[in-house]
């Protein structure tokens, strides 16, 4: 079989390598924008009715300032879940992809360890949407024959990263099945 010469003489080593690898860092910013543009109007969705009632309850100063203080509360967990939790996640994300499969590794809280074998994927998708889009990465999807995590997504990737691996996972040669 010939193949097409490599650039610059050398051959791209394979991402089957068995080693285990962190996302990419760009995946925290991207997490970061994410988050903020979930929480941003919500909390000043939130904030709209306890405003109105601190303004124009009849109740004294003290019960009035008491949904404020709430709010102020859970408006500041959702400010350190945007900003904190993303960098927090990234340290406890990592994927590995052999020859058999793929590995991937997630959670802060609870754990999880996904195992997907080659022979297991049906077929596989890389996406990108326009935050991603604008930090060159993707979200390589794959679907397995099963019904548990018959669908295991995995972004942080560089969206070329996800393309090898989504080649290194489909099937090739003469043992596919038609």
């Amino acid at each position: 079989m010939i193949s097409a010469p490599e650039p610059f003489g050398h051959a791209e080593p394979s991402i089957a390598d068995g080693v285990e690898r962190r996302l990419d860092p760009r995946f925290i910013g991207v997490q970061r924008v994410s988050r903020w543009l979930f929480v941003g109007p919500f909390a000043l969705i939130l904030l709209i009715p306890v405003a109105v009632n601190a303004l124009f309850s009849a109740a004294g100063m003290l019960s009035r300032a008491g949904p404020l203080l709430l709010w102020a509360g859970f408006a500041s967990l959702l400010v350190w879940w945007a900003q904190s939790w993303p960098a927090i996640s990234y340290r406890h994300s990592s994927y590995r992809v052999d020859p058999l499969g793929m590995e991937i590794r997630r959670g802060v809280v609870w754990r999880r360890v996904i195992n997907v074998p080659r022979s297991r994927v049906q077929h596989t998708d890389v996406s990108q949407g326009p935050i991603e889009r604008g930090s060159d990465l993707g979200t390589l999807v794959i679907f397995t024959a099963g019904t548990h995590y018959a669908r295991v997504h995995l972004s942080g990737l560089t969206h070329a990263t996800a393309l090898r691996i989504r080649d290194h996972l489909l099937p090739g040669g003469s043992d596919d099945a038609v």
